[in-house]
């Protein structure tokens, strides 16, 4: 059975944000505002998409 994946984009900018929201969305791999990267559906990275749900946009990826 393969893993579900997960697209996360990052649609609003870190600027002026919580230092830790910024580390979570380095720690999601995106540096860029519109950077999309695919990444394994677990729950720590379900937490980490929850705790910055106002900056990236995530969806399931076949």
């Amino acid at each position: 059975m393969a893993k579900k994946k997960i697209r996360v984009t990052l649609v609003r900018g870190t600027a002026g944000k919580l230092k830790r929201h910024k580390a979570t969305v380095r720690g999601l791999g995106l540096r860029r505002t519109h950077q999309s990267v695919v990444l394994e559906d677990t729950p720590q990275v379900r937490g980490m998409i929850n705790q910055v749900d106002y900056l990236v946009r995530a969806e399931e990826v076949e």
